[in-house]
């Protein structure tokens, strides 16, 4: 045995330490084992470290005694004992005599779904991104815990820091959480909030990489996310056009750009009472910044945004577009419709995300009319659902007139413009049959009285199922131009994913920029989970998040308690051998079936007092 000195500079300031150390043969040739840590403080002038190091080895030999040894040599030779003892009683752990009486297991956790939820974010490689964008280790270690929540089972920020610990989280991660609270996350959005462009950008150039994605096509959709309380402190939380069915809450709308394979490209949030039709340059000028300039590639967006100045500027920005055509411009084309000629049938096969979707057909017609070609679609289906719409609407807007009639005769509603306020704000609220019938108040006669036109009616009717497809893509024939608008219903799923089961809705925070990463959040959890998505497709298995982390539920970490029949309790915390079920997940996602390292703690054996 022989003494070595040991030195590290840290944070600039240089530590010392003095190891025990013995050489031991190996397979692969001679090596130093340390037997023990002697501290910072030098044994003796280094000349006598040989001498001190021989001392040490015959007493740790059982040759010789302490006595007449100075102190210091005595308390040097007490460390060595005890990490020896400490190297004994290690070795011999994996044979001891245990009471199998008292074998216990606590701590269960649930570890597969963080398990799986943290090797994608190493296969995105996202702690490299965020290093990028200059986040510390500590907080690339807070988002990634933040995201794999909103994954695995989506709290809010003052609930998070419990579930972590409930969590397998610190077994996976080798950290330490039982300190963590709600500050120290709200302090991390604040930390993320200004580098979420630099993140999504080179995180849609990985997934790019790593899923050779095809970026020549951009689906835009929006959608609404209302808020609980006032949100007296956010100038975007607005009342507006509710998609969540809840007029009565402040909201925010989400724009998000998916592309072909449902990854996202880019988001931005909007005022909760803005247009669709007035995000749409902004949104194009934020995909510029996410992806670069993509000249020739085409947007697909709904009709909200299929206004005039939209496809300006669209085309602005030296891009193609496929819009569906708003409801005034399908009128034009009832003649076309009517027409039995030239129409090709199209099967609508099922969505690789929704495999269990029925089967469908539509016909389309390719017309050319100048510079856009248009492309008329009649679907069975949407026949079906239209005039199901209509009917519905029909019925309410006939009680609402009835209500307000009532409210006329007994004198409740006097003033001719408050009358004609509630009738304009009925047509306001039943649009697709008001239009089709006359409504009159006689102030004489003080009577409301409402006629159907039918030549109106009739005409709708007809259009039951109909809709009208645009592009300025001349080398798209009438089946490739509706499959490539129907994939806009992959920005729907992706909301729906993001509303549930990740969550998003409703939303808690008060402050602009912590309701923005709140939602980014979101976005960051939903590059996992279509990654794992797109991963199982990628093998032919058609399944859902949803589904694989319920399956994932019940692959836990626990300790095994083993007292041993000479007094000493070994811990073994490790994880419980995977199902085959577990198995066939880790295998299709190419990741270990190891959730994590055993860790292997000796505790003494504690005494009952009755």
């Amino acid at each position: 045995m022989y003494i070595r000195k040991s030195t590290r500079t840290y944070q600039g300031k240089k530590y010392t330490n003095h190891l025990l150390v013995e050489s031991v043969a190996t397979p692969k040739g001679p090596r130093q084992r340390v037997i023990c840590s002697l501290g910072n403080l030098a044994p003796a002038p280094r000349q006598q470290w040989l001498v001190v190091a021989h001392k040490m080895e015959s007493a740790l030999q059982g040759q010789r005694s302490l006595v007449g040894e100075e102190a210091k040599t005595k308390s040097l030779i007490g460390k060595a004992q005890g990490g020896k003892r400490a190297r004994e009683k290690t070795s011999a752990s994996a044979a001891i005599a245990v009471d199998i009486d008292r074998v216990e297991m606590e701590q269960a956790c649930e570890a597969g779904s963080v398990h799986v939820g943290h090797q994608m974010w190493r296969q995105l490689r996202l702690d490299q991104i965020l290093h990028r964008a200059g986040l510390s280790q500590r907080a690339r270690r807070l988002t990634e815990v933040m995201t794999l929540n909103r994954l695995i089972f989506p709290l809010s920020e003052h609930a998070m820091a419990d579930w972590v610990r409930r969590s397998a989280m610190a077994d996976i991660l080798g950290e330490d959480f039982s300190t963590l609270n709600d500050d120290a996350l709200y302090r991390n959005l604040d930390k993320l909030h200004p580098n979420r462009e630099q993140i999504e950008r080179e995180l849609a150039e990985q997934e790019k990489t790593l899923f050779n994605l095809d970026d020549t096509l951009y689906l835009y959709d929006l959608t609404s996310t209302y808020f609980e309380g006032q949100v007296l402190t956010n100038p975007q939380a607005k009342r507006g056009y509710s998609r969540d069915k809840r007029p009565d809450c402040k909201q925010v709308l989400v724009g998000l750009v998916l592309d072909r394979d449902g990854f996202p490209k880019a988001h931005e949030v909007f005022d909760g009472n803005a247009q669709d039709r007035s995000t749409v340059e902004q949104m194009l000028q934020v995909l510029e910044k996410r992806t670069g300039k993509r000249a020739g590639s085409t947007v697909v967006v709904d009709r909200g945004m299929a206004y005039q100045e939209n496809l300006d500027q669209i085309r602005a920005h030296g891009l193609h577009y496929i819009v569906a055509g708003r409801q005034a411009e399908r009128d034009q084309w009832l003649d076309e419709l009517e027409q039995q000629d030239d129409w090709q049938k199209v099967i609508r096969t099922a969505s690789p995300h929704n495999p269990d979707q029925k089967k469908t057909w539509v016909q389309v017609k390719r017309l050319q009319r100048g510079d856009e070609v248009y492309i008329l679609c009649r679907s069975e289906s949407r026949q079906q659902k239209d005039r199901a719409i209509r009917e519905k609407q029909q019925q309410r807007l006939l009680t609402d007139l009835e209500r307000l009639k009532s409210r006329i005769e007994k004198g409740r509603l006097k003033k001719t413009g408050k009358i004609q306020q509630a009738i304009g704000r009925l047509k306001e609220r039943y649009p697709r049959v008001a239009r089709y019938y006359r409504i009159d108040y006689h102030s004489d006669h003080r009577s409301l009285a409402w006629q159907q036109e039918g030549d109106k009616r009739t005409k709708a009717e007809k259009l039951d199922g109909s809709y009208v497809l645009k592009t300025d893509r001349q080398d798209l024939s009438a089946n490739e131009i509706w499959r490539t608008y129907i994939l806009l219903t992959r920005v729907e799923d992706a909301f729906r994913d993001m509303k549930s089961p990740l969550m998003e809705r409703p939303i808690f925070h008060h402050l602009k920029h912590r309701t923005q990463t709140h939602i980014f959040l979101c976005v960051l959890a939903y590059h996992l989970l279509v990654t794992i998505e797109q991963r199982f497709l990628d093998q032919g298995i058609h399944t859902s998040w949803w589904t694989i982390r319920q399956q994932l539920s019940t692959h836990q970490v626990v300790t095994v308690v083993l007292p041993s029949m000479n007094g000493p309790i070994l811990k073994i915390r490790k994880a419980t051998t995977p199902e085959p079920t577990h198995r066939e997940i880790y295998q299709t996602l190419k990741i270990s079936q190891e959730v994590m390292k055993p860790l292997k703690t000796w505790h003494e054996a504690t005494v009952d007092s009755d």
